[in-house]
């Protein structure tokens, strides 16, 4: 019986309702409100916002990567960071790299969709991570992959740091 009555209360308590990506939930006469927006819109609490580090610095996004692929020798545009990548590919790229004992310099693209948007441009590559090596736009994890497996990636990075750019077991 107390099963029953309970639900009966909760299906005639609980009402949904869906406006504009808005769910408004109605139970026992309380009304709550679930805002799934995305980032940048005005209902989004500034804490959670995506921040964009370059505003009124005067330097162009094209400005910031054109002199991170200058002076790093490696530099890797990817989802999340070296030591907490945030997708399968960007993972494999740097497990990959890794391997050749290199300094690898990074940028998190996920916290900034001005530069997510900005080396898509730059290096006209739509997909991420995108690396760099000596200035030059190597590819993805699948091609960085490709070269280590034929040889051509210990090749590019010998010069790099000398003996060191040795694969990790050799």
């Amino acid at each position: 019986m107390a099963k029953r009555t309970l639900s009966n209360l909760v299906s005639r308590g609980i009402a949904y309702s869906f406006e504009s990506r808005v769910v408004s939930m109605q139970l026992f006469g309380q009304s709550l409100m679930y805002s799934t927006k995305i980032s940048g819109d005005s209902d989004t609490h500034e804490d959670f916002r995506s921040t964009n580090k370059l505003e009124g610095s005067g330097i162009s996004v094209q400005d910031v990567v054109q002199q991170d692929v200058k002076v790093n020798p490696v530099m890797i545009y990817m989802k999340g960071v070296p030591d907490a990548p945030r997708c399968g590919f960007s993972a494999l790229a740097i497990k990959v790299l890794q391997q050749y004992r290199v300094p690898i310099s990074s940028r998190n693209i996920l916290e900034d969709p001005v530069l997510k948007e900005g080396v898509k441009a730059f290096s006209n590559w739509p997909t991420f991570p995108q690396i760099f090596v000596k200035g030059e736009f190597i590819g993805g994890s699948d091609i960085v992959l490709s070269m280590h497996q034929n040889g051509q990636l210990k090749e590019l990075l010998s010069d790099i740091n000398g003996d060191d750019s040795k694969p990790s077991g050799e």
